[in-house]
């Protein structure tokens, strides 16, 4: 009886785990379902499908891992709510925050963007976060970051509102003199809700933040893991680059992680 030399053993045995690996991470995938939300040129809704610069890049690590899952575009405090309550959930993007930090696992960064106040265009001007912490209210989206980092700071005048859209509409109907929002996504949001950017004033900055897809903590390890790997990759050979610049031309990368 003949033998197979033990470093071919070895090598085919390794060959098998290797596999296994792998389909079983696949598996892990198929079952995952993604969030975003009305967040233009980031993530939207066009003819019924996501769109946007997160979902490009979301659906391009799918394609290279041979994986696909749905994605669905639902308000962002209902995205939230799953992706921090259900294992298997990926929310893009997502700010990263040190209060967020142990509630998710971490895939990116995405995109970058820096937060301002704003005002209705001829009424009060918010130049300092001392004034803005005087204001009436502050129109801000429901679980958005800057909510919670304002109330983290003390803000007890936040008004939550379910999206961009409603948060700039609200401002220059005279419903509450200042709202919190990104700059990059701003010129999108005003369009979408039909309003004109003179009517409005950039105030004080609030933060610089940076956005990750985020997998809910009870997914398992390898989804992270592979999918930071497809996006590292991307990095490398300019396709993340060039999803990025068709929608945000003349934007500054995200730094790496």
């Amino acid at each position: 009886m003949s033998f197979l030399p033990v470093r071919i053993v070895t090598a085919l045995l390794f060959c098998m785990l290797a596999m296994v690996a792998v389909e079983t991470a696949m598996a892990e995938e198929t079952q995952l379902r993604l969030y975003t939300e009305e967040y233009p040129p980031i993530s939207f809704l066009q003819k019924g499908k996501a769109a946007g610069l997160g979902t490009e890049v979301v659906e391009e690590i799918m394609s290279r891992l041979g994986i696909t899952a749905p994605i669905e575009v639902v308000p962002w405090a209902r995205a939230y709510t799953y992706a921090t309550t259900t294992p298997n959930v990926g929310l893009f993007v997502t700010t990263r925050t040190p209060e967020r930090e142990k509630l998710f696992k971490w895939v990116g960064p995405v995109s970058a963007t820096t937060a301002h106040f704003y005002s209705r265009r001829g009424g009060l001007r918010f130049e300092s976060l001392e004034q803005a912490r005087n204001a009436e209210r502050i129109l801000i989206p429901r679980e958005w970051y800057l909510q919670q980092m304002l109330r983290g700071m003390g803000f007890n005048n936040i008004n939550s509102v379910p999206t961009p859209n409603d948060a700039v509409r609200m401002l220059v109907a005279g419903r509450a003199p200042l709202m919190a929002l990104d700059d990059v996504t701003l010129a999108d949001t005003l369009v979408a809700a039909g309003v004109n950017a003179g009517d409005i004033e950039t105030g004080a900055t609030i933060a610089q933040a940076v956005q990750y897809i985020a997998f809910s903590r009870d997914t398992p390890d390898s989804v992270a893991i592979r999918w930071q790997k497809a996006l590292d990759d991307m990095r490398a050979d300019g396709s993340f680059e060039r999803i990025y610049k068709k929608w945000l031309p003349g934007v500054s990368l995200p730094g790496m992680r």
